[in-house]
């Protein structure tokens, strides 16, 4: 079933202030012949509208502005066993302030086999706005994701707005990854120790099976070492305590940002290839 859902159908879109929305949007997989993946669901309302581009990919398209202040926003994502599939969007996000909070919310189960690549374009915090942003995935004990978020601290010569980034991440119902990123406190952010000189943080993860924590082999009489991370210029990839690795980067600009985790992403795979070297 795809298309526009109705109200009946779970897609809700109603008033919760002065111009303020509830929208949600749903994505279902299911196996094809062949071991194809079939779209089974796409229902959606503005501003979460999905189209689908290709045979396993949807991307989201901002058919309205913002998230603005007061929105609330659920994209639920359910990727069946053995099947596999990319979400990206157009163009970036703009929150935009309003008279209350902001809200995105990231359902994904990702089945037994599956895949899930997950790498929307920037949320941009324009001044005065206050957001939040919770990602919830879990994975079955087998399943890969790429999921990659990168946050621009404002527009061009402005302040960034307020936001708060959870990511909560399950194996096989055992935690994988708890991380929280809040952007927009002035006492801290421009602290050496957090964000510096920095109008952009991202991060990227990778995990799956060939990413089962392992050991470094022993070199002569040295005993086995867990593996280390790769770093460079402003990223860092950090193995995980389970089958993952975490990129983070900071960076002045989007273009640099992205080029940044790029290369983490690059050192998360040399680590799951077991060529592991710390720089």
């Amino acid at each position: 079933m795809t298309g526009t859902a109705p109200p009946t159908a779970g897609t809700v879109m109603s008033a919760t202030g002065a111009g303020a929305i509830t929208a949600r949007a749903v994505i279902r997989t299911a196996a094809g012949p062949g071991g194809t993946t079939r779209l089974e669901t796409l229902l959606s309302d503005p501003p979460l509208t999905l189209r689908r581009t290709g045979p396993a990919r949807v991307h989201l398209v901002g058919s309205g502005a913002g998230p603005l202040g007061g929105d609330h926003l659920t994209l639920d994502v359910d990727i069946a066993p053995g099947t596999a599939l990319e979400i990206r969007s157009v163009a970036a996000m703009l929150v935009l302030p309003g008279p209350a909070d902001s809200t995105m919310t990231v359902n994904a189960r990702v089945g037994a086999g599956a895949s899930l690549r997950y790498s929307p374009e920037p949320t941009v915090l324009a001044a005065g706005c206050t957001h939040r942003l919770t990602v919830r995935l879990s994975l079955a004990a087998d399943a890969e994701v790429f999921w990659r978020e990168e946050i621009i601290f404002g527009r061009h010569g402005e302040r960034p707005g307020r936001g708060h980034s959870r990511f909560d991440v399950t194996v096989a119902d055992r935690p994988l990854l708890r991380q929280d990123l809040v952007v927009g406190r002035p006492s801290v952010e421009g602290s050496p120790a957090v964000y510096g000189h920095a109008r952009c943080v991202g991060s990227s993860l990778v995990a799956g099976p060939r990413w089962s924590a392992r050991a470094v082999p022993a070199i002569g009489n040295d005993p086995p070492t867990a593996p280390v991370q790769a770093s460079g210029d402003g990223w860092t990839a950090l193995p995980l305590a389970g089958p993952g690795v975490l990129v983070s980067a900071l960076a002045p600009d989007a273009v640099e940002l992205r080029a940044r985790l790029t290369r983490g992403e690059e050192a998360a795979e040399r680590i799951a290839a077991g060529r592991i070297v710390a720089w």
